[in-house]
């Protein structure tokens, strides 16, 4: 979906009219490459913490690890299509079979993370919402489980964008080659491009919103009505709820930032695949949220550990940890 856009908003006839093109071409390869950079050294260090430390590794810091993971995807294959695009002004500049495959993985390795971090998003809440609700019962997601959900996220990932490994070709114009979709041509009328993606709008990012939303608020309603039965159990209780508004506060923040961070696109996908109003597709207001929210969506591959060490005391101690750590070897 992400990768599209690009094509989405080139195909109206007023772009040159609404942006300078010097302007808009330094000012898009200035915000690519910081989000580039911090989502390629954030994420790797997300994961060296987590897999230096014994006791971070519960599940939902090996979910967000996962995420971790799946957001490496955006800096590795689609941020090298958004700078070659940039350098050649939308033609795409590899042929032959590696242009293929290059132009296939850009764009369905970038929508994989998205499910991923979706899929393990919820896993998230209802993990929290089990051990919050429900104390006494055993966690419903153990690290070894968690192994397996990963998996199986994954593979659900995987297999709901399959189409876009087929759909999306190097086809070759007069004025030069271009990484496209052929939809029609590949699907025909068995399976529409505007209900296919209307469908996984809704059932990839809308309902799994909403259902997180309710958990989150039925956890932060339990959490709010908890009282401390007793002098002696007080301090006890009190750090058990500290460890729980940190946890739960750092996983909201996660989700926030989601839904800021990919919303606004999917709205402006929908509007402009469902609209057939003309002037406003190609309208200046158009073209500048297309812009924003297709930036908006890439950043969250980047804004994503910032939550974490932001929000998290023992991430920014493993980051401590692990400065310390390089500067001795260096020094040594």
């Amino acid at each position: 979906m992400s990768a599209n856009v690009t094509k989405m908003m080139n195909g109206t006839q007023s772009m040159s009219s609404c942006f300078n093109p010097t302007a808009t071409r330094i000012g898009k390869t200035l915000a690519y490459s910081l989000i580039f950079v911090v989502s390629l050294f954030g994420n790797i260090l997300l994961g060296m913490i987590v897999y230096r430390k014994k006791s971070l590794r519960t599940p939902i810091n090996i979910l967000i690890v996962n995420m971790a993971i799946s957001d490496l995807l955006v800096p590795i294959f689609l941020f090298p299509r958004l700078f070659l695009t940039l350098t050649t002004g939308g033609y795409w500049p590899i042929s032959g079979p590696l242009g293929q495959v290059f132009c296939k993985l850009s764009s369905y390795t970038s929508d994989v993370s998205g499910l991923v971090s979706v899929q393990s998003l919820v896993i998230m809440a209802v993990d929290r919402f089990v051990v919050v609700v429900f104390p006494l019962r055993p966690p419903l997601i153990s690290p070894k489980l968690c192994r397996y959900f990963i998996l199986v996220i994954w593979i659900v990932a995987m297999a709901v964008h399959c189409p876009y490994l087929i759909a999306f070709k190097v086809v070759e114009y007069p004025e030069g080659l271009f990484c496209r979709w052929q939809w029609n041509d590949t699907f025909g009328e068995f399976l529409s491009f505007e209900s296919y993606f209307l469908g996984l709008f809704v059932v990839t990012r809308y309902v799994p919103l909403v259902l997180i939303a309710i958990l989150y608020f039925a956890i932060a309603l339990r959490i709010k009505s908890q009282k401390i039965p007793g002098e002696q159990s007080a301090n006890v209780r009190e750090r058990r709820l500290k460890k729980e508004r940190n946890v739960l506060n750092m996983s909201v923040a996660i989700v926030l930032v989601f839904a800021v961070c990919w919303l606004p696109f999917s709205i402006y996908a929908l509007l402009f695949l469902y609209s057939s109003n003309m002037a406003m597709r190609s309208s200046c207001g158009m073209q500048y949220f297309g812009t924003i929210a297709f930036l908006l969506a890439c950043s969250y591959c980047a804004v994503n550990p910032c939550i974490c060490f932001i929000f998290s005391g023992n991430y920014r101690q493993g980051l401590k940890n692990l400065i310390s750590y390089f500067s001795t070897g260096e020094a040594a």
